[in-house]
């Protein structure tokens, strides 16, 4: 068994216990509201998330030994699934974070909820965070 973050865990608790895709959409629409906005103004090609959909840009920062994490996106949805990993990896330390398996979004049912396109995307903006962290703390 896993052990995710508290947070974390809590999330893949609420998603686990909603039996209806429509529910976790919905829910996913309202984590929208928890990302620590990346503004637009500083979007670059190092920002954006490749292989998704939508135009959707991330922004990692370790300072002082935690993970600070910001994104945006043009679509509401998208903008939820970072919504899930802000909660995920906000103040956490690097080394907490990367030891997050990516298959976290299957134990949640975000997988099932999601086009196989978006599952996708999703994939590659954990993978893209992740990337950064690694960076910024081998370094």
């Amino acid at each position: 068994m896993t052990f995710y973050p508290a947070t974390l865990q809590e999330l893949i608790d609420e998603f686990q216990e909603m039996d209806d895709k429509r529910e976790r959409l919905e829910y996913l629409f309202e984590l929208a509201d928890e990302v620590n906005e990346f503004p637009t103004s500083q979007w670059s090609d190092l920002s954006r998330v490749r292989g998704c959909q939508s135009e959707a840009h991330v922004h990692v920062d370790v300072a002082e030994g935690l993970i600070h994490f910001q994104a945006g996106a043009d679509a509401k949805l998208v903008q939820g699934l970072m919504g899930v990993l802000t909660l995920a990896l906000e103040g956490l330390a690097p080394a907490q974070a990367l030891a997050i398996p990516p298959d976290f979004a299957q134990e949640m049912g975000l997988t099932n909820t999601l086009t196989p396109s978006r599952s996708n995307g999703f994939r590659n903006m954990f993978d893209k965070v992740m990337s950064e962290i690694r960076g910024q703390t081998e370094g």
